[in-house]
């Protein structure tokens, strides 16, 4: 494996990772009628990381096809690919493209990106946490990483709701990002 001492931490060299489809779970949490949570993830995605000779002028870009989306229940992914949501068809993906590395602390990271879902762009702080490095029995280099950030839904046109009798919205503004991902180098 080629790792390097960096600032207390072992990271790879210099190079371009490309994420491992098979050991990456990119998926999201939001509250439904305000008093539980919908998990959900996307199943197809591709994204590559370019870890620099300075790693805080690495850089990220990852995109998730809108129509991959899965909760679990067909419905429901439906509704969400429609328009009153993601509108799939229309806009068949979201992009996240890093643009610097805000600030750090040991493996901790918080990267700084433009997000964008049916064409809105806002910046976002990406939260990540580097979980170490080494070599898969195959010999290839690999990186493992957990990452989250919070958005706003509906500062991205998706505000789609419903009143509850009782009071409250049947979906919740806030949207939890989790990222669980494996990085391989590219060869």
């Amino acid at each position: 494996m080629s790792v390097r001492e960096w600032e207390g931490i072992k990271i790879p060299v210099p190079g371009e990772f490309e994420l491992d489809l098979a050991h990456t779970r990119v998926g999201f949490v939001v509250k439904h009628m305000m008093v539980s949570k919908v998990r959900g993830h996307f199943g197809g995605f591709e994204g590559k990381i370019v870890i620099a000779e300075n790693p805080l002028e690495s850089t990220v870009e990852a995109v998730l096809k809108t129509a991959t989306i899965d909760t679990g229940v067909a419905d429901r992914d439906t509704h969400l690919r429609s328009d009153d949501f993601l509108s799939a068809d229309k806009y068949p993906e979201i992009t996240f493209r890093g643009k610097r590395i805000k600030d750090h602390s040991d493996d901790e990271f918080t990267i700084v990106g433009d997000l964008t879902i049916r064409e809105v762009t806002k910046e976002v702080e990406l939260e990540v946490e580097f979980n170490g490095a080494a070599t898969n029995p195959w010999g290839q280099e690999i990186f493992g990483f957990s990452a989250e950030a919070d958005i706003d839904r509906e500062e991205f046109g998706l505000t789609w709701n419903q009143a509850l009798e009782a009071g409250g919205v049947l979906v919740g503004k806030k949207v939890k990002i989790e990222i669980e991902g494996e990085a391989v180098r590219k060869a």
